[in-house]
């Protein structure tokens, strides 16, 4: 029996890095996948048919902006008329605006708070009614190990993912007795497109100073996700795990 057979997930920014890793672990287990991207039409299409084709299930792709209040609305509203429920919500979507505080505008505070966690109030809030109603459900959080230790030149960026640390707690304590579970997740150094853009001799100096002597990949983040969206964590709510190979030891 797969870990997620017949469950639908709504998973947000999953076009690329660990939103993909997690969308594409999700449907290997059998889950349903509603996904959002941003800007990318045919790049999104493509994946939704790949998943689709790949693993059996469904998949449908939605072009949304979770930091919209209406729009995330919406986008609950469309998916429980398309997929029936949600069982499981990741919170993934989110943005960097880097600079020192001393250089930071207000737009590019704006932005970081808005994308990172303005859109997890935005999504948790719309996904409510359909878990209220079903008596159950899974709420994922994607934090950063920089919202839980802080990172000069990321004031927006730490600030935006430490809330989504306290909001994860405190929605833990209001749905916990719906059986509805809230937890965070906070990656440390994970090599994505993103980082393959920077320097070589950068990137092996902060994988020395790993632990584990080498940075993380998306699918080490999508395989602690769907533990924490299936039952093997059914008494498990209320935390922030790090997945950082003992960088914050």
């Amino acid at each position: 029996m797969k870990l997620l057979q017949n469950k639908v997930a709504i998973i947000t920014g999953a076009s690329r890095g660990i939103g993909k890793g997690i969308a594409e672990k999700f449907a290997e287990q059998g889950c349903n996948i509603a996904f959002t991207f941003l800007s990318s039409v045919e790049k999104a299409k493509a994946f939704e048919t790949e998943l689709a084709t790949k693993y059996g299930v469904k998949v449908k792709g939605y072009q949304s902006d979770a930091a919209d209040f209406k729009a995330a609305d919406q986008l609950v509203t469309d998916v429980v008329a398309e997929f029936g429920t949600v069982d499981v919500l990741v919170n993934n979507a989110g943005i960097t605006r880097d600079t020192l505080l001393m250089r930071m505008s207000e737009q590019q505070w704006d932005e970081v708070i808005n994308a990172n966690l303005k859109s997890v109030f935005n999504l948790t809030k719309a996904v409510q009614k359909p878990m209220l109603k079903a008596r159950s459900g899974s709420i994922i959080n994607m934090s950063s190990v920089v919202g839980v230790k802080g990172n000069a030149g990321q004031a927006n960026y730490s600030a935006s993912k430490a809330g989504i640390i306290g909001f994860t707690k405190s929605v833990a304590l209001e749905l916990g007795s719906r059986n509805i579970r809230s937890n965070a997740i906070a990656p440390g150094f994970i090599e994505t497109e993103m980082t393959g853009a920077l320097d070589e001799k950068t990137v092996q100096s902060w994988r020395d100073s790993i632990p584990l002597k080498r940075g993380g990949s998306a699918e080490d983040v999508a395989n602690l996700t769907l533990f924490l969206a299936s039952d093997m964590s059914a008494y498990i709510t209320g935390q922030c795990i790090n997945v950082c190979g003992g960088m914050l030891t």
